[in-house]
């Protein structure tokens, strides 16, 4: 292997070891949004609110939505994957 080929292993390494701490971080925030939309649920429940709020779920996605455009991510990527977690969060307030 030549040097040039052991800096881009190197490289490699280094960027999917970041990838990792990345993972890493999307898992907790996703076990810390849904602990935290089962507390609205339990808020919901103790006012006598429906679980399903689409304007609410609408706006979360528009917001998302942006936020992705504004940080050149792709919006549609990011809607998907929030609709999953919001499908999952609606479940967990039930």
């Amino acid at each position: 292997m030549t040097h040039e080929d052991e800096s881009a292993r190197s490289d490699l390494d280094a960027l999917r070891a970041e990838i990792g701490a990345v993972d890493r971080e999307l898992v907790e925030l996703i076990a810390r949004r849904l602990r935290l939309a089962a507390r609205i649920g339990e808020l919901k429940a103790s006012l006598g609110l429906p679980v399903l709020d689409p304007a609410r779920e609408a706006e979360v996605i528009r917001r998302a939505a942006a936020g992705a455009r504004e940080k050149g991510a792709d919006p549609e990527l990011v809607r998907a994957v929030l609709w999953q977690i919001i499908d999952h969060a609606r479940r967990v307030q039930e």
